[in-house]
C-alpha cells in the first residue's frame, strides 16, 4: 500500500475526468537518472521512488557523494508501480542495485529466505546507529530476530481525514465507534454529500478497511495467524465479520458513487474531500501531502480534520493499534561486491536519517521515524498534525503492515483482487475466506 502525491493541475484534471464519469489513472514508467547517477567502478547503486520524497533521498545521496568521491552511490528514480515490478525481477536475477528500497513484511522475508539480502544486525547494533530510530518502526525491518532492513522514510499510519466544514454543516462530531460512523451515513446522504471517498480502481486504498476492522474485532492475533500461514486462518470469524461490515457500508451508500473507477494516482479520490463532495477518507499521510500540494489553503484555513479509526463495539482490538506502512527500508544486496557493500554500509551508518535528511522529510509532510524528534516537530509547519502522526506511530501497541506488503507477493496480489470483489459485491465473505485460504495451501 503506497500513497501518491500529485500536483494541483493533475489533481483537478483527474477530478474533471471523474465528474465526467471517466476517471483514469496516470503515472510515469521511469526510470530517470538523478544528478548523482553513475559513479564508476566499485561504486554502489540505488533505485529510489519518484514523488514527494524523491528530493529528500536525492539530497541525501548528493551530500554523500560530494563528500565521498571514492564511495559514490549512483541514483536512479522510478515511479512506484514500475519499481515494484522491476525490483522483484532484479533481486531474483541477482542484479539488483546495492541498496534495495522496500516495505518490509512478506517481500523482505522472501528476500531473506532466498539469501538475496545481507544480515545487517551488526550495523543496527553499532553505537553510531543504535537508538537513532523508533523501536516500533525498526522492528519491521527484522526477520527471525535479525535486522535485514533499516528505515529510510517517514512513518505512514492510516487515519480518517475529514472535511470540517461538511461535519459542521450536519452538526456531526468525529465518530468514536463503528455504530457512530454508520449513523453518520444517512445524515451526509441527506445533505447531498458522499460519506467517504475511496479509490477502488487502485485496489490498495481498500486494504486499510479490512486491516482495521480485523484488528478492532479480533485483535492482532487474527493477522498474525494469517501471516503464519495457519490453515484456514482467513476463516477467522473476525475476517468474515469485517467483510460483512464493509459490504454493509457499501450497501448503505457509504462510499461515493462510482468509487470503483476513481483513480488515486491522479488524486481524484482526495480531491473529492477538499472540494466538498465527500466528507471523509481513510488514508495514509499521503492524503495530507496531496491536499498540501493541491490546495494548501484548505489546510492553513483549518478545514482538514483527522481522527483514529473507530472502535468496534464488543471488539477485542486495542483502539491505539494502527495499520499502514511503518516506513520504507534499505536492505543491502547480497550480490553486491565487497566495495559496493562497504559504501552502502558507510552511507547508512553516517547519513541515513541524519538531521538534514529528517528535516527534508518534514518539509514535505513526512514524519521521520527518528527517536527524540519533539523539538523538530515543534518547529514544523503544522506541529499539531505532525505530532499526531508521530505519536500514533510511536505509541501504537501494534502497527500492522499493509496486507499487500505483509503477505508474500502472490498472496498480496490475491488479497487485492478478492477485497475489491468484496467491495463490488461480486463475492461473499465466505467466498473471500475460501479464496484466501487456498493461497495458504498453494
Amino acid at each position: 500500500m503506497t500513497g501518491s502525491v500529485t500536483s494541483r493541475r493533475t489533481v483537478l484534471a483527474g477530478l474533471a475526468a471523474l465528474v465526467g464519469g471517466t476517471a483514469v489513472g496516470c503515472g510515469t514508467s521511469g526510470p530517470s537518472t538523478g544528478a548523482s547517477g553513475g559513479g564508476g567502478k566499485g561504486s554502489a547503486s540505488v533505485w529510489i521512488i519518484s514523488g514527494v520524497t524523491e528530493k529528500a533521498f536525492q539530497n541525501s545521496f548528493d551530500s554523500w557523494n560530494s563528500a565521498h568521491s571514492d564511495q559514490r552511490i549512483g541514483v536512479q528514480s522510478f515511479a512506484n508501480d514500475p519499481y515494484k515490478q522491476k525490483i522483484r525481477t532484479a533481486v531474483g536475477a541477482g542484479q539488483s542495485p546495492t541498496l534495495i528500497y522496500g516495505w518490509g513484511g512478506g517481500v523482505l522475508n522472501s528476500y531473506v529466505q532466498a539469501g538475496s539480502v545481507d544480515d545487517l544486525s551488526d550495523l543496527a547494533a553499532d553505537p553510531q546507529l543504535k537508538g537513532r530510530f523508533l523501536p516500533s518502526i525498526a522492528k519491521a525491518g527484522t526477520v527471525g530476530g535479525k535486522t535485514y532492513a533499516l528505515p529510510n522514510n517517514g512513518v505512514k499510519p492510516v487515519m480518517v481525514y475529514y472535511n470540517k466544514d461538511l461535519f459542521a454543516k450536519i452538526g456531526a462530531q468525529p465518530p468514536a465507534s463503528w455504530g457512530e460512523l454508520m449513523a453518520l451515513v444517512p445524515k451526509f446522504k441527506k445533505a447531498g454529500t458522499a460519506p467517504f471517498t475511496v479509490s477502488g480502481q487502485a485496489k490498495w486504498p481498500l486494504l486499510p478497511w479490512l486491516s482495521y476492522l480485523m484488528d478492532r474485532i479480533g485483535g492482532p492475533g487474527v493477522l498474525n495467524d494469517i501471516l503464519a500461514n495457519k490453515p484456514d486462518a482467513w476463516s477467522n470469524p473476525a475476517v468474515t465479520q469485517a467483510n460483512e461490515m464493509i459490504q454493509q457500508l457499501v450497501k448503505a451508500d457509504g462510499f461515493v458513487k462510482g468509487f470503483a473507477s476513481i483513480s488515486t494516482d491522479s488524486g481524484a479520490d482526495i480531491a473529492l474531500l477538499y472540494t466538498g463532495k465527500a466528507a471523509m477518507s481513510l488514508g495514509l499521510p499521503a492524503t495530507y501531502q496531496t491536499i498540501q500540494t493541491a490546495d494548501p489553503k484548505f489546510i492553513s484555513d483549518g478545514k482538514l480534520g483527522y481522527f483514529p479509526f473507530p472502535t468496534v463495539e464488543g471488539g477485542k482490538g486495542d483502539p491505539a493499534n494502527v495499520a499502514g506502512n511503518p516506513s520504507n527500508f534499505w536492505s543491502i544486496s547480497a550480490s553486491a561486491s565487497a566495495a559496493e557493500k562497504a559504501a552502502a554500509r558507510a552511507y547508512i551508518k553516517s547519513d541515513l536519517l541524519n538531521a538534514q535528511y529528517a528535516a527534508d522529510l518534514l518539509s514535505v509532510g513526512n514524519v521521520p521515524p527518528v527517536a527524540n524528534l519533539d523539538a523538530q516537530l515543534a518547529k514544523a509547519s503544522d506541529p499539531e498534525y505532525f505530532k499526531a502522526i508521530y505519536e500514533l506511530a510511536s505509541k501504537a501497541p501494534n502497527f500492522a503492515l499493509s496486507l499487500d506488503q505483509a503477505l508474500s507477493p502472490q498472496q498480496g496480489d490475491s488479497v487485492l483482487t478478492a477485497l475489491q470483489q468484496i467491495f463490488l459485491g461480486e463475492i461473499s465473505p465466505k467466498k473471500f475466506a475460501s479464496t484466501m485460504n487456498a493461497t495458504i495451501s498453494a
